[in-house]
C-alpha cells in the first residue's frame, strides 16, 4: 500500500498538507475522515490514530500523526524544493519558530473566532454571549498584528523571500475565520498582499478546491444530536 492521507478538507492544518502534497506532486490516496459525522470516532480510524484527530498518514507499515510532522515527513521524504523547509540553519529557524508559535497563538484565536461566530450557532444552535465573542475577536486581532510585526515584517513570506510550509499553514488557519464572516484581511494591507501573493504561489484552482468545504460550512444544517454529544467537550472549550 502506497502513501495514506486521513484529511477532513474542513479542517485547517488538513487543507495545510493536502495543498502541500498536491503542489509538490506527491502521490497519496485519500482518506476522508468526515468530522462533523464523527467519523473520528470510529473503530477503524481510532486504529490509524488514537487520538481521534486528522490529518494522520500511513506510509505502509509507517504511521504519523500531527500535521507540522507529517508536513515535514513529506518534505524530506519526497525532497520537496529547499524553500518548502530550507536546509540554511537561520532559514529553517525562522519557520521553526513560527510553527512553534501559531500553535497556542494565532491557531487558537483562529479556532475560537469561527467557532464563536460560526459553528456553534450554526452545527450546534448555542449562540455565545456577544461580549464572549468581543474578546476573542479582540484577542485575534492582536495575533494578525503580531503575525504582521513579527514574522511577515516587510518581507514576501513568513520566513523570507520564499513561500515555505510556515505559509500553508498560517493561510490555512486564517481562512477558517474568513469562512465564519470575520474581515481578517480588511484594514491590513500588508496581510492582504501576502495572501494574494500565497495563493498565486500555490494556484488559484488548488487554494479554491482545498477550502470548498470550508466555504459551504455556513450552508450546512444543524448537527445530528449524537455528532453534538460528541463534539460538546470541544465546543464547551471553543464557546467560552
Amino acid at each position: 500500500m502506497g502513501l495514506e492521507l486521513y484529511l477532513d478538507l474542513l479542517s485547517q492544518p488538513c487543507r495545510a498538507v493536502y495543498i502541500f502534497a498536491k503542489k509538490n506532486g506527491i502521490p497519496f490516496e485519500l482518506r476522508t475522515v468526515e468530522l462533523l459525522k464523527g467519523q473520528h470516532h470510529s473503530d477503524a480510524f481510532v486504529q490509524v490514530n488514537p487520538l481521534r484527530k486528522v490529518p494522520a498518514l500511513k506510509d505502509g507499515d509507517f504511521t504519523l500523526t500531527e500535521s507540522v510532522a507529517i508536513l515535514l515527513y513529506l518534505s524530506r521524504k519526497y525532497k520537496a524544493p529547499d524553500h518548502w523547509y530550507p536546509q540554511d540553519l537561520q532559514a529553517r529557524a525562522r519557520v521553526d519558530e513560527y510553527l512553534a508559535w501559531q500553535h497556542t497563538a494565532l491557531r487558537s484565536s483562529c479556532l475560537r473566532a469561527t467557532w464563536q461566530k460560526l459553528m456553534g450557532p450554526v452545527l450546534l444552535g448555542e449562540r455565545v454571549p456577544p461580549e464572549t465573542l468581543a474578546s476573542t475577536l479582540a484577542e485575534l486581532d492582536r495575533c494578525l498584528q503580531l503575525l504582521e510585526d513579527k514574522f511577515l515584517k516587510d518581507q514576501a513570506f513568513l520566513a523570507g523571500p520564499h513561500i515555505s510550509v510556515a505559509d500553508l499553514v498560517a493561510i490555512t488557519e486564517l481562512m477558517h475565520p474568513v469562512s465564519a464572516g470575520c474581515q481578517v484581511f480588511k484594514s491590513r494591507p500588508k496581510l492582504a498582499a501576502w495572501r494574494q501573493r500565497v495563493e498565486a504561489t500555490v494556484g488559484e484552482d488548488l487554494f479554491q478546491e482545498a477550502h470548498a468545504v470550508l466555504m459551504k460550512t455556513k450552508d450546512l444544517p444543524p448537527l445530528d444530536p449524537a455528532v453534538k454529544e460528541k463534539l460538546r467537550p470541544l465546543a464547551q472549550v471553543l464557546l467560552q
